[in-house]
């Protein structure tokens, strides 16, 4: 009998000491599984982002069809691409291969503008918070873009008339939960919002939406909703394996270093075109380079 009972005490002793060793070790391989999580807040966006390579520019393939008066603004352009559909069969618009004969503004001088410095290209932008705004910086032309997160609400009618157009629109912007919804408006009529020319009328609205998916990612959505020039809203798309999601990736320290000088703009040369330095020049150099490579 006490033979027995010492062995139960033991057995009792032996599960104690295991599960005492377990609940020890547990939270050791808790902070462990965080430790390898890396830890980022969804609603701060500060730092340096790259869209996709050229290979992953916007496709054509979600555009509705013009209305009339879209198609009446596009037979007017003259952009080096030129991307037809078995929508635009009556579409009279036969492009051109170079900047010489393209009246794309941008080859002269004029501002890139939005969407198609956010939405097209893959240059740098930077994400910087300032009281009430959340700002874009962009290397390229050396430019920022405001997006108003004070409450403010995106104007129209007649308060939009006396604002006036302008390259990169009005801004607004909220957060709902962690993704950040920004609403655009007030575009100037002679930008192109991207490389095939389509036309974008001075108050049609864009809707962003940005949401930090990881500490190195951003997803982000835009669909135009522009009835004067299209039949239905336009859900952009790029060329990747989520086509309505454009993935923007944090740029690495030493790709904003540049001799030491740190920034978006301490690069070894401007993005920008000054007509004093001839547009021409700015379009051989940087320009047909940036679009048909190097011959």
């Amino acid at each position: 009998m006490q033979s027995r009972s010492i062995r139960l005490m033991m057995a009792v002793g032996f599960c104690l000491f295991v599960s005492g060793a377990a609940f020890a070790q547990a939270p050791k391989a808790a902070a462990a599984s965080n430790a390898a999580k890396p830890k980022y807040d969804p609603r701060d966006f500060t730092g340096y982002w790259e869209g996709p390579p050229p290979g992953e520019r916007p496709a054509e393939d979600a555009r509705p069809a013009f209305t009339p008066a879209g198609a009446e603004a596009m037979k007017k352009r003259m952009p080096i691409y030129i991307s037809k559909s078995p929508k635009d069969a009556n579409l009279v618009n036969p492009g051109c291969r170079n900047s010489t004969c393209s009246n794309d503004p941008i080859h002269a001088c004029n501002p890139i503008g939005f969407p198609r410095l956010v939405w097209e290209e893959n240059e740098p932008i930077e994400f910087t918070y300032t009281k009430g705004r959340i700002l874009q910086l962009f290397q390229w032309g050396r430019t920022l873009r405001e997006l108003w997160t004070d409450g403010r609400k995106l104007p129209s009618g007649k308060d939009l008339d006396l604002l006036g157009p302008g390259w990169f629109g009005i801004s607004v912007a909220r957060w709902e939960g962690n993704t950040l919804v920004v609403e655009t408006t007030g575009f100037d009529e002679r930008a192109w919002p991207d490389q095939y020319g389509h036309p974008l009328s001075f108050d049609a609205k864009i809707t962003e939406r940005y949401t930090r998916v990881g500490p190195d990612t951003i997803d982000a959505t835009m669909t135009i909703d522009d009835p004067k020039n299209y039949t239905g809203p336009w859900p952009y798309r790029v060329k990747t394996a989520t086509p309505l999601v454009r993935h923007f990736q944090r740029m690495a320290d030493e790709d904003m270093n540049f001799y030491g000088w740190k920034g978006m703009f301490s690069g070894i040369a401007e993005g920008m075109c000054a007509p004093m330095n001839e547009a021409n020049d700015f379009t051989k150099r940087i320009r047909d380079r940036a679009i048909f490579g190097d011959k």
